[in-house]
């Protein structure tokens, strides 16, 4: 398990936005509130709306503030934003049920 969050903990370092959910993840299994909301919050500042859902959950467990929440919500439309441009319009329309079953398995 240790040799699992050691891969994760590079993976997010070098910028994996989905190991810096799971190391949120982690750090709620170990009751580290504190620790998960930073992980979630970087998280969801890249656009990853599974973190900005569960900064949600901990707001409503009393274990993230208001304005937590607030930055993660900003954060994440301002990062979904930047991604939009008319090459990846063109191309979900194109793929979109492959691009969801992707997205689905990933």
């Amino acid at each position: 398990k240790a040799k699992g969050i050691h891969c994760f903990e590079s993976a997010a370092i070098q910028g994996d936005v989905r190991c810096r959910h799971c190391l949120g993840g982690v750090e709620l299994e170990k009751g580290n509130y504190d620790r998960a909301v930073r992980h979630f919050l970087i998280s969801a500042k890249m656009g990853l709306e599974r973190s900005l859902d569960a900064i949600k959950d901990l707001l409503f467990m009393g274990f993230a503030t208001k304005a937590q929440y607030a930055e993660a919500l900003s954060g994440c439309q301002d990062a979904v934003e930047e991604m939009k441009s008319p090459d990846r319009d063109e191309a979900f329309a194109a793929f979109g049920a492959e691009l969801d079953a992707l997205n689905d398995f990933t």
